[in-house]
């Protein structure tokens, strides 16, 4: 408290010192007021100006960053367009020089030449995937052709007409490009002089395919196409476009068009355009279904062959990034206003409730007195409140442990006349050995008398081994947590256990799975839980026709008939290796054995339920009794309630068992079985390695 009178005299001096005004705030509300409406109106003249002047300069930026991106569209088009018509250039000359081409231009009317020309253009036709090669004699009338088998065979067409015929029949290498008139397919066309002794006598002619590179532009975000000097687009990734032009299709131009025939057939139109120019570039407006498109435009004639490649753009996104970046810088003004506006009002309020921290700091000592009186008071009681509780708490750990030493005592009370009948059986064996001895002495027979020694040692082992599970198992527990074997502590128990079963007439079945994990518990505490549950079992079974006790072990969803694993036990001894997997305490009783795992899985499934997955053990022990009645079964962890006749038992064995599975981490419930009977379950956590380290 002293800290907290400490830190308001140090901040009082600061709040008096930067009170400004003395009128309670009012004056700074209204020059904050003031302060708002001009940071307003400066921001919307700045908004305005923004969006007349600058929303030029942003949309200049946007179409030049269209514009290059465009650009290299068109350079990439260009070169796939100029590269893939320049394979062919060479060609038509060079098949000219061909021995069998100038063996039929020198006698066209040789059917076995022309039969043999044909094979031969056909297969040169398909290894350079052109369109198609045709040879011609002066006249214009084809004599061989590539497609000589098909339906639009050009063998006796006459093609005189096509300026590429009368320029290669003037001895130079032409081009041309056309809708063939035949085939009515597109193509470019490469034309060469035949020429024998220095005479033109044919001309052959090399036809491209272009429908691969323009199905090259299809799928992308530009348009392309590409017009001849008419403004005709010969190509493009528009089909619609397709014979339109982008020019006025004026009487002249459309008939040097007709006269060279250029396009056959084809329907010519206007495409409906109008040019225009937008931040300094060019751009196309288009007309397509009633809806107009605005394109940028980027153009590169190809020399060579007379046209012109074009790229557009649409401008549709450079308009919305340019309204966007607008609508941004307008919504960044009216947030920094906005944003001035909460900091002026926020420095008001401040200055507001400085007034009023100073006001009210004469108050506020007065109460931190009170309150400081008032807390040393509480911090007596809740000291003196503290002490007093935990005095109770330990008192209440030492009789939770006498409560537990007692209800093991008492256990052993319970069984003391059948630990009495098994330590009587072998005394009056040893005594018997021993009075044998004498006489076999006597008589000479030494070899007898020591063997009658021998038996007699191990009887006197076998009592020593009782009195020391008995003196462990009362002896008061002072043990931490740690790897416990379960095979062990089976081993300690069965000990124990043994004469009261053998007093009960009972069988135990003890099935356990291989390669069993160690659980984080005390060994003696643990052992103390399952002579507590096996007892209360051969208590529930004594008088019945069937007296048998399973004690099933395992992971929980692990097991399986394959891995079964059983420890036998027969009057008090741990038999290895065993054949019989029956634990049968009764003298002479031999039970089949029951099927592997019907223990754990049938026992478990009502109270390991939800266990799957995680490093649980789960021991079961069923037994053939009457079962527990679910009035019972809600009480019977409580202290000190039992069903049995007095002197018969306290009422702690289960409570208390059931507070030490809690000590360690597990839970242990109780359900009846469907075919007789009650299953206690115990869940114990799978020690962890760092647990199982500590403990080598």
């Amino acid at each position: 408290m002293t800290v907290l009178q400490d830190s308001v005299e140090i901040t009082i001096p600061r709040f008096y010192c930067r009170r400004p005004i003395t009128d309670g705030g009012g004056g700074a509300r209204h020059l904050v007021r003031h302060q708002v409406l001009f940071a307003t109106a400066a921001a919307a003249i700045l908004g305005l100006v923004f969006a007349f002047q600058g929303a030029g300069l942003v949309a200049r930026g946007y179409m030049d960053e269209a514009e290059a991106q465009a650009k290299t569209t068109l350079r990439l088009a260009v070169s796939a367009l100029d590269g893939h018509l320049k394979r062919y250039e060479a060609l038509p000359a060079l098949i000219a020089d061909q021995p069998n081409i100038e063996a039929l231009i020198l006698d066209p009317e040789n059917r076995t030449l022309q039969a043999a020309a044909n094979l031969y253009l056909k297969d040169i036709n398909a290894l350079l995937k052109s369109s198609d090669i045709y040879v011609m004699t002066t006249d214009g009338e084809t004599i061989a052709a590539s497609n000589y088998d098909s339906p639009v065979s050009f063998v006796g067409e006459n093609f005189s007409y096509r300026p590429y015929f009368r320029e290669a029949a003037e001895g130079y290498q032409s081009r041309f490009y056309a809708l063939g008139t035949t085939s009515l397919k597109r193509g470019y066309y490469f034309g060469s002089p035949i020429e024998i002794g220095g005479k033109i006598l044919g001309v052959i002619v090399f036809k491209v395919d272009i429908d691969s590179v323009e199905d090259s532009w299809g799928g992308g975000d530009d348009r392309i196409f590409v017009a001849d000097p008419e403004g005709i687009i010969f190509m493009t990734s528009e089909p619609e476009w397709l014979y339109a032009t982008i020019l006025p299709l004026t009487p002249e131009r459309l008939a040097r068009t007709q006269g060279s025939r250029r396009y056959a057939d084809a329907k010519l139109r206007e495409l409906p355009v109008r040019w225009g120019a937008q931040s300094g570039h060019d751009v196309m407006t288009v007309t397509e279904g009633g809806l107009e498109r605005e394109y940028l435009v980027a153009s590169q004639p190809m020399p060579d062959v007379g046209w012109t490649v074009n790229v557009l753009m649409d401008t549709g996104s450079v308009h919305a990034r340019t309204k966007t970046t607008v609508a941004a810088v307008l919504l960044t003004l009216c947030l920094a206003v906005f944003g001035l506006a909460i900091i002026l009002q926020r420095r008001a309020r401040l200055t507001e409730r400085m007034q009023m921290q100073a006001d009210a700091q004469v108050e506020l000592e007065r109460r931190v007195a009170e309150r400081t009186a008032d807390l040393e008071r509480v911090n007596v009681q809740i000291e003196a409140e503290v002490a007093e509780r935990r005095a109770t708490e330990q008192r209440l750990r030492q009789t939770q442990a006498d409560l537990i030493q007692a209800g093991k005592l008492a256990g052993l009370g319970q069984m003391s006349a059948a630990l009495s009948h098994e330590l009587n059986q072998p005394l009056t064996a040893a005594k018997t050995y021993a009075e044998t001895t004498g006489v076999l002495i006597g008589l000479g027979r030494i070899e007898e008398a020591s063997d009658n020694v021998r038996r007699i040692s191990a009887l006197i082992d076998r009592m020593a081994s009782i009195g020391r599970h008995l003196r462990n198992f009362a002896r008061k527990p002072n043990e931490k947590l740690g790897p416990v074997s379960i095979e062990e502590v089976m081993r300690d128990t069965l000990e124990i256990v043994d004469a009261r079963l053998k007093a009960a007439n009972a069988v135990l079945e003890l099935d356990l799975s291989p390669d069993l994990p160690k659980v984080k518990a005390g060994g003696v505490r643990l052992q103390q839980v399952l002579v507590n549950i096996i007892t209360n079992a051969a208590d529930a079974v004594e008088g019945l026709e069937d007296r048998r006790i399973t004690v099933s072990v395992g992971r929980w969803g692990t097991k399986s008939p394959s891995a079964c694993r059983h420890l036998p036990h027969k009057g008090g001894e741990v038999l290895r290796p065993a054949r019989r997997p029956i634990l049968d305490i009764r003298e002479g009783a031999a039970e089949a054995p029951p099927p592997c795992g019907e223990g754990l899985g049938r026992g478990l499934a009502a109270t390991a339920a939800g266990t799957a997955g995680t490093p649980k053990l789960i021991i079961s022990i069923r037994d053939r009794g009457p079962g527990v009645p679910a009035a019972i079964r809600e009480r019977i962890f409580d202290p000190f309630f039992t069903t049995k006749g007095v002197g018969k038992g306290l009422g702690l064995g289960l409570s208390i068992s059931y507070n030490i599975v809690k000590d360690f981490g597990g839970s242990l419930g109780i359900t009846d079985h469907p075919e007789g009977g009650a299953v206690f379950s115990i869940e114990l956590e799978i020690a962890p390695e760092n647990m199982l380290e500590a403990a080598e």
